[in-house]
């Protein structure tokens, strides 16, 4: 009887390890790139950046598709600018390859690329009725680097700001959603509190520094030298610089900890929160992290230990919001908030702008227009 107990054991065994190895395959197999679809003789077109394959930024290709048509409760929007964002790197590499569950095993399932965007609304469904054409937009769409997209009217966009630009529109969806949503919702900051920004300078970084001043918050922001100055004009109430400074050895302590670049142990991060303070990974890791959980290991190290300690640790993932979007717009029309912009691309270079992000070093958004305009203009 224990004989056959034991080959039973080891018969289960050996298909969980065998149904796990060809998991492991599937995720992580890159299929070959492969040409796009023939064009319908005569259809309308559009250029647009996609990706047919897994890969570096080298994947992405500018080619001819065709233009969308919107459905009767949708928006054709002309788009003018766009941003890249980790996301997209992360979905272009198809990193972790858990990723590839969603977006598709082998080969991306949607080719399109891009999330932010701004434009001008060009035609309406028949059943829209809170946008017009000639609006000006902006928010956020799967498939963002084109000429041309579509959107539910009560999709994730909102008016844009007659003051601000369409670039500083196109900056906004994904850093200042999650910044807000972020300490907001999941920091529940309140005037008065401390809060320390790790990874000050970036996409993210830059709202969050101006966002937690507005929630009431003495904020303390960590970047590199050259960004000292960037984010002490953002507001930040005190800034450490970590190339001269270890910010979790300091003798202040913190409500909430927004970590944007997670290059520290939890241990250490812990010891500079109040014992109920609140720990929020909202990003961190390149793509030369391990590419199976990638920046997921330190969200699941901060789940098991969450349960024994009073501290709140926790990965933090923003959703898409017309309304907090339309909060935002409000901060942007009247100066508590701005977008910092570091490049400008063009359309047909939009590879080099994801390639740029991945480097790590952007101050504030890059960006890429539809009208060409200089790669490097500076800081806004």
């Amino acid at each position: 009887m224990a004989t056959l107990r034991r080959k039973i054991a080891l018969s289960i065994l050996g298909v969980v390890v065998g149904a796990l190895t060809a998991l492991a395959y599937t995720l992580s197999h890159d299929s070959p790139c492969q040409p796009g679809p023939a064009l319908t003789r005569g259809a309308s077109t559009m250029k647009a950046i996609v990706r047919r394959c897994y890969g570096p930024p080298d994947v992405l290709a500018l080619e001819e598709i065709a233009k969308p048509v919107p459905a009767e409760d949708q928006l054709l929007v002309r788009i003018r600018a766009a941003s890249v964002n980790p996301a997209d790197w992360h979905y272009v590499r198809g990193e972790p390859y858990l990723l590839r569950m969603d977006a598709g095993f082998g080969a991306p399932r949607n080719p399109r690329v891009g999330i932010d965007f701004s434009g001008i609304v060009e035609a309406v469904g028949k059943d829209v009725t809170r946008f017009e054409p000639g609006d000006e937009v902006f928010g956020g769409s799967n498939g963002s680097l084109a000429e041309y997209i579509v959107i539910d009217e009560d999709g994730n966009l909102t008016r844009k700001p007659a003051n601000i630009s369409f670039d500083e529109a196109a900056a906004v969806n994904v850093g200042a959603l999650t910044s807000l949503q972020a300490l907001r919702d999941g920091g529940g900051v309140k005037a008065g509190q401390k809060v320390l920004i790790n990874g000050s300078s970036g996409g993210v970084g830059t709202y969050a520094v101006q966002l937690a001043k507005w929630l009431g918050a003495e904020v303390t922001a960590v970047c590199s030298t050259r960004n000292v100055e960037l984010v002490r004009s953002l507001g930040a109430d005190h800034v450490v610089d970590y190339t001269k400074e270890d910010f979790t050895q300091g003798a202040a302590r913190y409500d909430v900890v927004m970590d944007n670049v997670v290059n520290r142990p939890i241990l250490e991060i812990r010891r500079i929160l109040e014992p109920e303070g609140k720990y929020l990974i909202v990003g961190g890791g390149g793509p030369d992290v391990d590419p199976w959980i990638g920046a997921f290991k330190a969200a699941i190290k901060a789940m098991v230990l969450s349960w024994f300690v009073d501290q709140d640790l926790r990965f933090f993932l923003s959703h898409w919001s017309a309304e907090d979007l339309g909060t935002i717009a409000g901060l942007l029309e009247s100066g508590k908030v701005r977008s910092v912009i570091d490049r400008r691309y063009p359309l047909a270079e939009a590879a080099e702008a994801m390639r740029y992000l991945e480097g790590g070093r952007a101050r504030g958004k890059v960006i890429v227009t539809m009208n060409g305009g200089p790669e490097s203009p500076g800081i806004l």
